[in-house]
């Protein structure tokens, strides 16, 4: 929503400016310089981004429809971990096996639906708790494995914001390419009245004004918002390294979710009585 908002804002200020002149909004509708512009764009980002064609276009498409990690979202993930460690603290590592080998039918895993809707984030979970279980490594080693997981998902994630970084920087010249051709034609024209004239050197010029305003009011932004994001996604995987490396080590459930709740950020990260009036909750219904 608050995309559409800033697109519209953007829209409506440099045309309402347009208009306060006295502008003419007719000779900002070129068919031809909306082609060459978006056409090599379309075509350039065909061939930056080969067979993830569809991942890109799909997480282009995240950025009117994404939902942001809340405090809720963060304290249901601690909770889920909170609930695991505490299960394999007084049952044993073992216990936990089934749960995590299928998920959509574990008892715990279902009460915690914003975890279940991230699949990458669960299988981070479900994966590395195996680790645990399956073989005896050091707080070190996790660790080590836990950042090349991390870096991985990053970079599958930051994967299509630096594609849409790179059309965005190209549209300005691009923009200047439709000018070019513009000005040429215009030249072919040279003979013809000034009034004649001057509406194709207008019509050249505004496939600069159009590639120089779809890099910098729209798809420069769409590129940041989808980094912002996969900069926000990486935060729970942040959280649940921290809690499994706590727990690898020893320490008692609660301050390894504690070293998770550190590991979020201050705008989002729910209190240390917040989460542990959750926990008094859960082991009340237990």
């Amino acid at each position: 929503m608050m995309t559409i908002i800033g697109m519209v804002v953007v829209l409506g200020s440099i045309i309402g400016g347009y208009m306060m002149e006295k502008g003419n909004l007719s000779i900002l509708f070129q068919p031809a310089e909306l082609l060459i512009i978006g056409g090599a764009a379309i075509g350039a980002l065909i061939i930056m981004s080969g067979s993830q064609l569809k991942v890109i276009l799909k997480s282009v498409g995240g950025v009117f429809s994404s939902k942001q990690h809340t405090k809720p979202d963060y304290l249901q993930l601690l909770m889920l971990l909170n609930h695991l460690f505490s299960k394999a603290q007084r049952e044993g590592l073992i216990a936990l096996e089934s749960h995590l080998d299928v998920p959509g039918k574990s008892d715990i895993f279902v009460k915690y639906p914003v975890i279940m809707h991230d699949p990458n984030l669960l299988n981070f979970i479900t994966d590395n708790l195996r680790m645990i279980i399956t073989a005896s490594m050091s707080a070190n080693d996790l660790d080590s494995l836990l950042e090349i997981d991390i870096e991985t998902q990053h970079s599958e994630a930051t994967f299509a914001p630096g594609i849409i970084t790179k059309i965005a920087d190209s549209l300005p010249g691009l923009g200047i390419v439709a000018a070019v051709l513009g000005v040429t034609l215009a030249m072919g024209k040279i003979t013809e009245p000034p009034e004649v004239l001057g509406h194709t050197v207008a019509a050249a010029l505004v496939g600069t004004f159009i590639g120089i305003l779809a890099c910098y009011g729209f798809v420069s932004p769409i590129a940041t918002n989808l980094d912002n994001q996969a900069n926000a996604h990486s935060v729970g995987f942040a959280v649940v390294k921290q809690a499994l490396i706590g727990f690898s080590q020893g320490s008692h459930p609660m301050l390894a979710v504690e070293a998770g709740r550190r590991a979020i950020p201050p705008r989002e990260r729910p209190s240390y009585m917040e989460v542990d009036a959750e926990i008094r909750k859960w082991k009340e219904k237990k």
